[in-house]
């Protein structure tokens, strides 16, 4: 599903340029479940702006799902976004005017898909996430376990096979923040590929795979058995 070869991502900081990323290689399978670590600008974030084809290497090729994406226009990255990949961040990113149902069928009304599929759609996640009775709730009014749910919600509403998670649960207390990833991962199990950037190592013990990042390179990559894993 994921290849990148070689991938290079620089950025200048004042009279310094500084390697976001630096020569990586990473294959990823349909359906794996990835947790990415490190410190503090060590690439995890760079990384993930690259896979979400929300940034594009200076050098190196990434495909995806067997195209190549390095020299696409803008147009051609966001039709592969909407259509492949789903995306859920620390803060929500939620728009603060829309309520909770608003938010979840955005993506699908910005796609121009049809009300009664947005409707299909949306009905069945905001019952299997529990938010039949926030769903005329604006964001101010949830708590942050629902704005993620909301979050989530909307990842999924265009059916993507990649799911793209930044600290999901960073935000949350433990007990929201473990049923998040309760979430995440029963997405998983059903064949979503999930990649989560945390800090949280108990997060990355669950990962059934762990890429360690440092420098903009992947310095571990390590596979974990399911025993191991939720254990």
């Amino acid at each position: 599903m994921i290849r990148l070869s070689g991938v290079s991502r620089c950025f200048v900081l004042g009279d310094q340029q500084v390697k976001g990323l630096d020569q990586v290689d990473l294959q990823v399978s349909p359906g794996e479940y990835l947790a990415v670590m490190g410190p503090s600008g060590s690439g995890k974030s760079t990384l993930l702006n690259i896979l979400g084809l929300l940034d594009a290497p200076d050098s190196g090729e990434y495909w995806l799902n067997g195209e190549a994406t390095a020299a696409l226009d803008e147009n051609r990255r966001a039709e592969l976004r909407s259509r492949h990949i789903g995306f859920v961040f620390q803060s929500y990113h939620l728009i603060p005017r829309l309520t909770a149902l608003e938010n979840i069928e955005l993506p699908m009304l910005l796609a121009g898909i049809e009300p009664a599929e947005r409707h299909r759609r949306s009905a069945r996640l905001i019952e299997r996430l529990n938010l039949g009775d926030r769903v005329k709730h604006r964001p101010a009014e949830l708590s942050g376990g629902q704005r993620q749910r909301v979050a989530i919600a909307r990842a999924m509403v265009m059916q993507p096979a990649l799911l793209l998670a930044d600290e999901p649960t960073g935000n949350l207390d433990s007990h929201s923040g473990t049923e998040v990833v309760a979430l995440l991962e029963e997405l998983n199990g059903e064949g979503l590929t999930l990649l989560v950037v945390t800090h949280d190592p108990a997060i990355g013990g669950r990962a059934r795979r762990r890429l360690s990042m440092c420098d903009g390179q992947i310095i571990d990559d390590i596979q974990q058995g399911p025993g191991d894993a939720r254990g």
